[in-house]
């Protein structure tokens, strides 16, 4: 036994210990950067692109368009709230009234014209198309062609350039959608 009273094996489970509270500690700070790296980048603007004629647009995905809840009011009521929708709907995802965007979904053509689509729906995904699936009403956008109109692409993700409207769409006083678009171009796979 030394002087000090502490023996060299009296020191083994205290560096134990320490080297357990050093792993916890490393959990801990890895936990915390795996979890910080997961959450959306949602807090930021994208930033504006510019196409071949230099006009400015900004790349948006459903993952923004459709990332909150929206109860649709009950219209079958006299006087509904008609504003109650429209604040539903974050600013984040307000500010992009107005934009010109490109936004990548899936197409359900509505009206066809001499073999071009001139009135479609773009849609987070193809369930509606081939599963009859009714979509959330923030996972689609309609949109109208403001050209001759555009070809078929089905089964295909496709991205849609144009000035996207966010806010309560109504016909014939009912709610058919929160998202339209005046569609300029189409981008499909292999153009």
């Amino acid at each position: 036994m030394n002087s000090g009273g502490f023996s060299p094996g009296c020191l083994r489970p205290l560096a134990h210990c320490a080297a357990i509270v050093s792993a916890l500690a490393c959990l801990v700070v890895f936990t915390h950067v795996a979890a910080r790296a997961a959450e959306p980048a949602a807090t930021g603007k994208p930033a504006p692109t510019k196409d071949a004629s230099g006009a400015e647009f900004t790349v948006i995905g459903f993952d923004k368009l459709s990332a909150f809840k929206y109860e649709v009011p009950d219209e079958t009521k006299p006087n509904p709230d008609t504003d109650k929708g429209d604040s539903q709907i974050p600013q984040s995802v307000k500010d992009f009234h107005g934009k010109r965007v490109a936004l990548k979904g899936f197409m359900l053509p509505l009206k066809v014209e001499g073999g071009l689509v001139t009135e479609l729906l773009i849609m987070r995904d193809q369930s509606m198309c081939c599963f009859g699936a009714v979509p959330k009403i923030n996972e689609w956008v309609s949109v109208k062609m403001t050209g001759k109109g555009v070809k078929p692409v089905m089964d295909q993700a496709v991205t849609l350039v144009g000035k996207l409207k966010v806010g309560g769409i109504k016909e014939n006083g009912y709610l058919v959608g929160i998202y339209a678009m005046d569609g300029e171009r189409l981008d499909a796979p292999g153009t």
